[in-house]
């Protein structure tokens, strides 16, 4: 996987600078409400100073590559995620980290996923989710980074560079609009997010701009669908989350770091995500290579037995 040739990139904050506390950094405690609200609020900042890599890549111009698959990746996708990994790295040594662009290369060089063991805390790590998008200049690529525990997400957050639109989910979900550059968001900067139970009149359904797919549409249409709209990356996840829209259905692949901030924030806004049998979705699949099945992602929880399990 060829590297970044452009050496001009902006001067971020050494991950050390800014660490969390030793409380957030016990594994062991990342099941507690308080420990995985400060843990997203600590990938939140991780995901927006990242962002500010993507931004100045598309200020100076980014080259773009072709994986074997097909798929494109940048110079942005890159940069961003390498900063990520060393600020993980820096306060998590020991936690294992499954991140695309470093999947991928070891993909091409013949080596397995990381392997992640049963019950095991990991980070999933999508540095810029959205990348066709991004490489046409669209606006609604993330950066996404969740923290894994016994297959569920604890923590995650999703930010959005172009608009400064940044979501955190822990125990509690929240959303500020905050540039890379500027300082970090403090306590009353957030606003709390929440789903919304599902509208009597019908359904606000989110599809993907630019994946559709027959099982997605055939699943939409058995649904009281009373609008639908599309958007790209993550940011469905996130407009599910704060009361914007009621379900989000993917039927066609992605993979489990294009999913996970998301599903995070979701959860703790009060939604679901599950699969197409009303489960509620697990990461950790390293024998599937991290590749998801089908899910929905629902506002209104009570809505899979209604709509899944009737």
């Amino acid at each position: 996987m060829p590297a970044p040739t452009s050496s001009n990139k902006p001067a971020l904050p050494d991950p050390r600078d800014f660490p969390p506390d030793d409380a957030t950094r016990d594994v062991l405690r990342w099941r507690e409400p308080d420990i995985r609200d400060r843990l997203a609020d600590h990938l939140g900042e991780i995901a927006r100073l990242a962002g500010g890599l993507i931004l100045a890549a598309v200020a100076r111009g980014f080259n773009v590559y072709t994986k074997p698959d097909g798929s494109r990746y940048t110079d942005a996708d890159v940069e961003a995620e390498r900063y990520i990994l060393d600020a993980l790295a820096a306060h998590f040594p020991d936690v294992p980290v499954i991140a695309e662009e470093d999947t991928a290369a070891r993909a091409e060089t013949g080596e397995s996923p990381r392997d992640v063991a049963a019950g095991r805390a990991f980070f999933l790590v999508d540095p810029l989710d959205g990348t066709r998008d991004f490489t046409t200049g669209g606006l609604e690529y993330t950066v996404n980074i969740a923290a894994i525990v016994d297959g569920a997400p604890v923590a995650g957050a999703v930010y959005a560079p172009a608009s400064g639109l940044l979501w955190i989910g822990g125990a509690h979900a929240a959303a500020t609009k905050r540039a890379p550059h500027e300082p970090r968001p403090a306590r009353g900067d957030w606003r709390a997010i929440h789903t919304r139970k599902a509208p009597a009149g019908g359904l606000t359904a989110l599809a993907s701009r630019r994946h559709g797919d027959g099982r997605t549409e055939d699943f939409l249409a058995r649904l009281p669908v009373r609008e639908r709209r599309s958007a790209s990356s993550s940011v469905k996840f996130c407009v599910v989350a704060q009361g914007e829209a009621d379900v989000y259905p993917r039927f066609g692949p992605t993979m489990e770091w294009d999913t996970a901030a998301g599903d995070a924030v979701l959860r703790a806004a009060g939604g679901i995500v599950t699969d197409a049998a009303g489960n509620p979705f697990a990461y950790g699949c390293r024998h599937e290579g991290h590749v998801n099945g089908p899910f929905i992602a629902w506002g209104d929880c009570s809505c899979v037995d209604i709509f899944i399990r009737p």
